[in-house]
């Protein structure tokens, strides 16, 4: 395969911190890269230095002539007074996209619910989030980049996603702390630590093996190296009259084993506290009903939860997650019903909020407000020893809440509330901005958690590991279990959505009118078709229309591409000129009159 881009020797360092050095790397067509590593190491740098949005301080970026790369950043560059069509759609009319099934599937899944004619100062961050990755998939690219896509997105979205990315013909570099992504995505990994790159065949599992499997290699290495140190400090200190006497070459020798120490790095480590106990009444939710404005999220509702459960709960956005762990923690009533809470629990809710009250506290000194001490299953800890085991070291100890990324504040709000000595636990997204090597380290803690906890999340990898059951809110008022997990979350959406890929749902919001509506409006005035009931054979004949017309359209869609670069090639010929534009008349004639069939049929079917 062709390469698209090369590193050569590439370093780049900000401030006296090397982020990449002498990294020497390539991308070639077709390939699917997942670059993984600490928060702070580098992976961004990286991305910035492969698009050429970052200068390098030394060595060379090539990339091959012509190359398109579509870039996904963190942050997005829109105009706050275009609306979402512009930017996402280059403002194509509704059966312009609509007509378009590789169009439509992107906008149904990733804008559903956006008001394609609501101004992008609008949008929350999530929503631009993902106008910001539906304008670039809709775009054609040799090398797509993302940063991060699958911050926002629910469980169903980064299915769908994985599955888009997979099967595009386009290399692909990303980087993600979705585990389950990588493995579904990527067939090489990429490590960024220390400012090296260490590339991996396969995706996160075979990473997983491969650097273990590396370890214990450089484990061996340093068990020879180290009875190397002993052997020659022991040849040094032979009396030190005779030391002067040594051969030169064998003091060098013994000095650069005593330098080839690895530099420490800062050290992580969730501590295990003592845990008050708990009784055998925990949460119960009784016949609650729990709505938000017009939204109704439960009704008669009923969920307990016992000491010791490991519950994991997904959804999608908009579902009331995060309303239900407010519902238990008592920070929100419901309409009807009771929530009860044992007399023994000391809950504590690990909130998606990051802010602080005083951003310009600082860190030890806000422990020590806490606890100056504290007890674990291992004994007392004092607030220093406790934050350097949270990876708070050196002038991090002293540093502004304020100050903090977005990952260090995680995990300061995490050790706040194990101060409290808690036995349930309420997380909220737990996994936003922590790196891949934060997260293995608290799944490691919450293994041994005695208490009962429950987490919502995105993260599928994260709620398969640290989890024992898997409950979901899907729309019909009820917390639901589902024994077979994730994947059977997937199934019954698939299953109840009727193709939503394939087909706009009702009601989806294009402006203030739907997608129905503007057809009828453009034949006249037509009123829109009723919805057929599931199953009938009105709508067992719309589908069939909408997936003969689905390939109808695809067929003048291509032949109209084809008129035209005919008639760019014919520029000079006034009789094939007129010839192919009396066709390409007749395409767009009939190519109207498909899209306007294929609008009244989807309309039928729900």
């Amino acid at each position: 395969m062709a390469n698209l881009l090369n590193l050569e020797k590439v370093s780049k360092a900000y401030g006296v911190r090397p982020l990449l050095t002498d990294v020497s790397l390539g991308v070639a067509a077709g390939e699917r890269i997942g670059i993984v590593g600490r928060n702070g190491d580098g992976k961004t740098t990286l991305l910035r230095v492969m698009t050429g949005e970052e200068p390098v301080d030394t060595g060379r970026v090539s990339r091959q002539r012509g190359l398109l790369v579509g870039f996904l950043r963190q942050t997005d560059d829109f105009a706050d007074d275009h609306t979402v069509r512009e930017v996402v759609l280059q403002g194509k009319a509704d059966h312009e996209w609509a007509a378009d099934p590789a169009l439509r599937e992107i906008v149904d899944v990733l804008l559903a619910g956006v008001d394609l004619d609501r101004a992008i100062a609008g949008l929350s961050g999530g929503e631009r989030r993902r106008c910001s990755l539906a304008a670039l998939l809709l775009g054609e690219h040799d090398l797509v980049i993302l940063d991060e896509p699958t911050n926002h997105l629910d469980v169903e979205a980064v299915a769908w996603l994985a599955a888009h990315l997979a099967a595009r013909p386009s290399a692909l570099v990303v980087v993600t702390h979705d585990r389950w992504f990588l493995d579904a995505v990527c067939q090489q990994t990429w490590e960024v630590h220390d400012g090296v790159v260490d590339a991996y065949e396969g995706g996160y599992a075979a990473f997983v093996l491969a650097k273990a499997e590396r370890q214990r290699q450089a484990a061996s290495s340093e068990v020879r190296r180290q009875n190397l140190v002993r052997k020659e400090l022991a040849w040094l200190r032979r009396g030190a009259p005779a030391r002067t006497s040594k051969p030169k070459f064998r003091i060098d020798a013994a000095n650069a084993l005593i330098e080839d120490v690895p530099p420490p790095r800062d050290r992580l480590e969730l501590q295990k506290f003592a845990t008050q106990r708990l009784g055998k009444d925990v949460l119960d939710i009784e016949d609650v009903d729990l709505r938000r404005g017009e939204r109704v999220l439960l009704e008669h509702a009923t969920w307990r939860l016992g000491p010791g459960d490991r519950v994991g709960i997904v959804g999608v956005n908009g579902a009331g997650k995060t309303s239900v762990l407010a519902l238990l923690s008592g920070e929100l009533a419901p309409q009807h019903g009771r929530v009860r809470q044992g007399r023994t629990v000391v809950l504590q809710h690990l909130s998606q909020n990051v802010d602080f009250e005083d951003p310009e506290s600082r860190v030890l000194a806000t422990v020590e407000s806490i606890r100056r001490v504290t007890r674990t299953v291992d004994g007392e800890v004092t607030a220093t020893s406790l934050l350097e085991r949270f990876g708070f070291t050196g002038d991090k100890l002293t540093a502004r809440l304020g100050d903090l990324s977005g990952g260090e504040r995680r995990r300061f709000q995490l050790l706040r509330l194990l101060l409290t000595e808690p036995n349930v636990l309420l997380l909220d997204e737990p996994t936003n901005d922590l790196d891949i090597e934060t997260l293995n380290v608290l799944e490691d803690f919450l293994d041994g958690w005695p208490g009962t906890l429950v987490v919502v999340s995105h993260d599928r990898y994260f709620l398969e590991r640290v989890t024992d059951t898997v409950w979901a809110l899907l729309g019909d008022g009820q917390i639901s279990m589902l024994p077979r997990g994730v994947d059977e979350y997937l199934e019954r959406r698939a299953a109840g959505l009727d193709t939503p890929s394939l087909v706009p749902r009702e009601g989806y919001s294009t402006g203030d009118i739907t997608v129905g509506r503007v057809a009828a409006e453009e034949r006249g005035g037509v009123s829109r078709p009723s919805r057929a009931k599931a199953g009938s054979a009105e709508e067992r004949t719309a589908r069939k229309a909408l997936a003969r017309l689905d390939k109808q359209l695809e067929r003048l869609a291509a032949r109209e591409a084809e008129l035209h670069e005919a008639i760019a090639a014919n520029a000079t010929d006034p009789e094939k000129l007129t010839e192919l534009a009396a066709e390409l008349g007749e395409v767009q004639e009939e190519k109207d009159a498909a899209e306007l069939e294929w609008l009244e049929a989807a309309e039928v079917v729900e």
